[in-house]
């Protein structure tokens, strides 16, 4: 963080020292020896098989990769605490296109993209202060994520988790309420590519019954840097999520949300588009069943809402063929269905994935499907340490899109988790 943090959140920081200066029910260290002697030790070991076989590319990829974490938290001394979490990811082959900083090696252009390339750094290293009630402020490099992961996430689903640098605050002390402000001057993506930018983040739940919750968000990216800048948007927005039980079996589930983005800063005033998405379904014990509608707009400037500090693997199909929203937009419907067999848990997704404006097809003519994608996961706890996942994605691409073909791709994940 090489640039000072913006004033607004300092302010809004400072007004919290109105409030009493001791947090309740949080033990404390006599010492700041005791602080580091007595803090809890986080470790976390990640081993993966992926394999990608997509259209257009001669080889298949093939992904063996392990990542270590090892980390220590502090117990608090006058309310301050120390987390310092380091990690590596060590890839056993190079049979993928990494993706390493967002360029591929020129010798593995022949293979799909599994963005998973070597790196070894600090995952999260942050000052945390807990001396208000119902509050905690972060300073440094942290994990953020928010509701459905939509908006902020950390891609955790990826090797290299996506990490936020800069300042943050989490106040519960009003009823049924959360409230979280954040401004991040770096991001740390994916790839290991560092980007500088002005972020500003709010976030307000307010939870109407233990069930169902309504929250309002704004999001403000400003990026610095020519390649990026005009891409800088501003986003508002309300989410209504929950379920509401029918008896003690049955629940229905519900969502509606809608956003609004627009420019900011140097951002293109081309950028003005919409947000939304409608599910509704239900849940029997441990099994549910939902329709859900996406959609992020296009328009007839060729800008397209865009999400792109959202965790994204968890929309539009897990085989990541839409990370970035096309200009023609998106719109996304999908049936989804999951449960637990034998204590495994079970989740499976089918996406009927349409552009939002109509776009030039290869051969002349116009079309509006981009494809349809199948996604199964089973996912297993062994021990309360250890744990296992098999997923497999596969995208079928309808009407072939000019701009930028949607290739039909199959992938396969493998993974073994430990974690203490």
């Amino acid at each position: 963080m090489n640039r000072p943090i913006n004033i607004s959140v300092l302010l809004t920081t400072m007004a919290f020292y109105a409030l009493p200066s001791v947090a309740e029910n949080v033990e404390q260290a006599a010492s700041l020896k005791q602080a580091i002697l007595e803090g809890k030790p986080t470790i976390n070991l990640k081993l993966r098989y992926e394999n990608v076989n997509q259209d257009g590319k001669s080889e298949t990829a093939e992904a063996f990769t392990l990542r270590s974490l090892v980390g220590w938290k502090t117990k608090p001394f006058h309310g301050f605490s120390v987390n310092a979490e380091l990690y590596g990811l060590s890839p056993f082959n190079d049979d993928y296109n990494d993706l390493k900083k967002g360029s591929p090696i020129a010798s593995r252009v022949k293979y799909p993209v599994i963005a998973d390339p070597e790196d070894y750094d600090f995952h999260q290293l942050y000052l945390e202060w807990t001396g208000l009630p119902e509050s905690n402020i972060k300073l440094g490099r942290q994990a953020m994520v928010f509701d459905n992961w939509r908006y902020i996430g950390d891609v955790r689903f990826r090797q290299n988790w996506q990490v936020f640098n800069g300042l943050s605050l989490v106040n519960k002390s009003l009823p049924n309420t959360e409230i979280a402000l954040a401004h991040y001057e770096q991001v740390k993506q994916i790839t290991t590519k560092i980007q500088d930018a002005n972020i500003d983040i709010a976030n307000i739940k307010y939870n109407i019954t233990p069930s169902t919750s309504l929250v309002g968000y704004g999001y403000l990216i400003d990026w610095n840097g020519k390649a990026l800048e005009t891409t800088s948007n501003k986003t508002f927005g309300l989410r209504l999520d929950g379920s509401q039980k029918l008896d003690d079996h049955w629940k229905v589930l519900y969502t509606a949300e809608y956003a609004k983005q627009d420019d900011y800063k140097g951002g293109s005033k081309l950028i003005d588009n919409d947000y939304y998405r409608v599910g509704a379904g239900a849940g029997y014990g441990d099994w549910f069943l939902r329709i859900d509608q996406e959609k992020l707009s296009g328009n007839s400037d060729g800008k397209a809402f865009q999400t792109p500090l959202g965790t994204n693997h968890l929309f539009q199909g897990w085989a990541d063929v839409f990370l970035t929203t096309p200009k023609e937009g998106i719109e996304d419907t999908i049936l989804i269905a999951g449960g637990k067999v034998m204590d495994a848990t079970i989740k499976a997704e089918y996406h009927f994935i349409n552009s939002d404006r109509n776009f030039a097809k290869v051969g002349g003519g116009t079309g509006d499907r981009y494809g349809k994608e199948f996604d199964l996961g089973v996912y297993y706890k062994f021990t309360k340490q250890i744990s296992g996942s098999v997923e497999y994605a596969n995208f079928k691409e309808d009407d072939k899109y000019s701009a930028g073909r949607k290739r039909d791709i199959e992938k396969f994940w493998l993974t073994a988790v430990y974690a203490f």
